[in-house]
């Protein structure tokens, strides 16, 4: 499946700079973003888990607050 890593959020759900390796042009400060890796098996289906932020000037602040864990206790 070719999908990118995830892609900037503006007024539009699905806008640029595209988060990709083959993008080219590094993110700037202020920008907002998805990263949204996905797992797929061919012939069945895949998943895609999001994160939503903002590019900063130390990395990236994470707007996303939902624990991530297999235990299901964890969501208690």
């Amino acid at each position: 499946m070719n999908h990118s890593t995830g892609h900037g959020v503006g007024l539009e759900v699905h806008e640029e700079p595209g988060v990709r390796s083959a993008n080219g042009e590094p993110l700037e400060e202020g920008d907002v973003i998805t990263v949204e890796p996905g797992l797929y098996l061919m012939g069945f289906g895949g998943v895609r888990v999001e994160d939503t932020g903002m590019v900063t000037a130390r990395g990236f602040e994470n707007f996303t607050s939902i624990t991530r864990s297999i235990d299901p206790t964890d969501y208690l």
